[in-house]
């Protein structure tokens, strides 16, 4: 079925709405960064550069690193701006967007999201790298697409849930695993890994009191003392969530890399957080090029 042009939005160029970029423009590896600032920090490193664009807080770079095709595109922060990008990058790789059909032979893409983020756990040094083995959905973005419980892991929810106690009131949490296919090029003894919570906010989701009380107000707390088998919550974030979700409804493989720039229970932030990003960043480029 065709899309309507109220529902697959071109600019002018034929690009898509807000990536601004066209399916030329976009290889199979697409880094993700929330800033926009980090796009460069990343680029900096290619060999090549063929195409730039941006628009808003979606900034665009496409070129080669060690001889391998890789797109990094800024998403700004937020499971709200994921669903956003990866809705279109999906459209680029997948639909023609002259006819508004289905392409006939499906493109997967490989997402590696570049972040930063909060340690969970005391023994989380600031400046480590942390790959999210799985990411814990706070925020709902999921259940506004049909099938979407496939994907899930119930039975790890409901122990989370009964856990915190979690109010009616929000929405579902919800878990999925990453790419285990990208866990095999990004994971080592340089990283550690485990479940990345994702919150729809920065402060009170977080359980950030400034004068607005969190609800509930120790939230931390009950993520940091989960357990359910061998899973634990090391890191909160705002993407990874709806980064694996849409990834693996769409076909995609995805994975998240965060540099833990803070940890919430010693009350620490890095020194030197931008070192540690640029450390992460070859790491990640590195691994992706082999």
């Amino acid at each position: 079925m065709s899309k309507a042009s109220s529902e697959l939005i071109l600019n002018a160029d034929g690009s898509i709405y807000h990536c601004n970029i066209r399916p030329e423009h976009l290889a199979d590896i697409v880094i993700t960064v929330g800033d926009p600032n980090r796009v460069e920090k990343v680029s900096l490193h290619f060999e090549t550069i063929e195409h730039k664009s941006s628009k808003r807080e979606i900034v665009t770079h496409t070129g080669t690193y060690k001889g391998t095709r890789m797109t990094v595109i800024s998403t700004g922060m937020g499971t709200d701006n994921i669903d956003i990008v990866f809705s279109e990058l999906d459209a680029l790789a997948n639909i023609n967007l002259e006819t508004g059909e289905n392409n006939p032979e499906f493109r997967k893409l490989s997402f590696v999201r570049l972040g930063t983020s909060g340690a969970l756990q005391a023994d989380i040094p600031v400046d480590s790298l942390v790959i999210g083995s799985h990411g814990l959905g706070l925020d709902g973005l999921l259940h506004y697409y049909q099938g979407s419980e496939e994907f899930m892991m119930a039975e790890v929810e409901d122990a989370f849930i009964k856990h915190v106690n979690w109010s009616p009131k929000k929405a579902r949490p919800y878990l999925v695993e990453a790419s285990s296919t990208l866990m095999e090029k990004l994971a080592s003894d340089e990283t550690k890994q485990g479940i990345t919570a994702t919150a729809c906010g920065f402060y009170g989701p977080q359980g950030r009191f400034l004068r607005l009380a969190p609800n509930p107000i120790d939230i931390n707390d009950y993520l940091t003392s989960f357990q359910y088998e061998d899973l634990r919550i090391t890191n909160f974030e705002m993407e990874t969530s709806a980064i694996y979700g849409l990834a693996k409804m769409m076909g995609h493989e995805a994975l998240s890399l965060n540099a833990i720039v803070a940890n919430r229970i010693l009350g620490e932030f890095s020194t030197d957080s931008y070192a540690t990003v640029d450390k992460m960043i070859v790491y990640a480029l590195d691994r992706l090029a082999k």
